[in-house]
């Protein structure tokens, strides 16, 4: 009898290998969605949709919130080429736990509408943001950003001053007087932009690039991202070229300022980050006078995938010396 059950126990463990080998070669999507449920469970984030009307187009947008209803909004813009679930691993450390988190999809990008016709520059983006704070029913709020993210929402509140409560700027984009960084001398020398992939080689070699800890990535998820990266490689290169040429320079438009933009702000930058110079700190530094960096050592340009624990620990103490 015991033989037996050994016998059958081991039949279902071989079946079970099988199952779970054919879905990772078979199946890959369903791993990764699973896998990207499991994380945002963690992180008690929720997928939702919304419908807005900005610049004559109806749009369709995905995002996550999660938190307590009541809790202080906390909007959160992701950067070029990525999407909402850049911010899971930071809602999961402990932004959930304090604040009503917003992760959005914005048009372009992610699950949101893409047409290739529509205009992307920094100004658009704007708007349409707060055509989604409109919708979230958001009048003041906290807002943060990453990359081009990080430059919409600095734009943000430029435009929008008595909406924005905080700003919290990872790695922003738009620093024109900075020091070039890598990036923008291989764009010099007439190299491909390192920041999307026509392969899954290249998408190896993306997230290389962008950050100097990645992070572990199941290669079922891997492939998925990957394979979401060279649909979106002609679009995001596209928006890459229009926000470069037809949106100005971030620092100019705070610069312009009279008197100086007064939004309590946390910069965060990695000292690693070869896509945007880590000199841009200082300077927005100097433009914002109610502004603290963080400069965070061996990191890229993706210090919320980098390094959760410790951006949400700086973020935390941030907040807790504003009013």
């Amino acid at each position: 009898m015991l033989v037996l059950i050994l016998k059958l126990l081991l039949a279902l463990l071989a079946l079970t290998v099988l199952v779970y080998a054919a879905l990772y070669f078979l199946a890959p999507a369903k791993i990764a969605d699973t896998a990207m449920s499991l994380e945002r469970m963690r992180a008690k984030l929720e997928r939702s949709e919304m419908d807005i009307t900005a610049d004559g187009r109806n749009w369709h947008l995905v995002y996550l919130e999660g938190g307590s209803a009541d809790a202080p909004p906390l909007l959160l813009l992701h950067g070029i080429g990525a999407d909402k679930d850049n911010w899971t691993k930071v809602a999961a450390s402990g932004l959930t736990r304090h604040y009503r988190v917003y992760a959005v999809d914005l048009p372009g990008f992610g699950e949101s509408d893409k047409p290739a016709d529509a205009r992307y520059r920094i100004a658009d983006q704007v708007a349409r943001v707060a055509e989604i704070a409109k919708k979230l029913g958001l009048s003041r709020f906290h807002l943060a950003g990453n990359s081009m993210g990080g430059w919409i929402s600095a734009a943000y509140a430029v435009a929008h001053p008595e909406q924005v409560l905080s700003l919290w700027l990872l790695n922003p984009a738009g620093v024109m007087s900075a020091e070039p960084s890598e990036m923008m001398k291989l764009m010099a020398a007439g190299m491909p932009l390192p920041l999307f992939a026509r392969s899954e080689q290249d998408f190896g070699r993306l997230l290389q690039f962008v950050m100097q800890k990645p992070p572990f990535i199941p290669a079922p998820v891997r492939t998925v991202l990957a394979g979401r990266q060279i649909a979106n490689f002609r679009l995001n290169e596209m928006i890459f070229e229009e926000i470069r040429e037809k949106s100005g320079a971030l620092d100019d438009s705070l610069a312009a300022l009279t008197p100086p933009l007064a939004t309590p702000t946390l910069i965060v930058w990695g000292d690693r980050d070869r896509v945007l110079h880590p000199s841009g700190a200082a300077i927005l530094n100097r433009l914002l006078p109610k502004a603290k960096t963080v400069m965070l050592p061996g990191i890229g340009h993706l210090p919320m995938l980098e390094t959760p624990g410790r951006v949400t620990a700086d973020y935390l103490a941030f907040r807790a010396t504003l009013p």
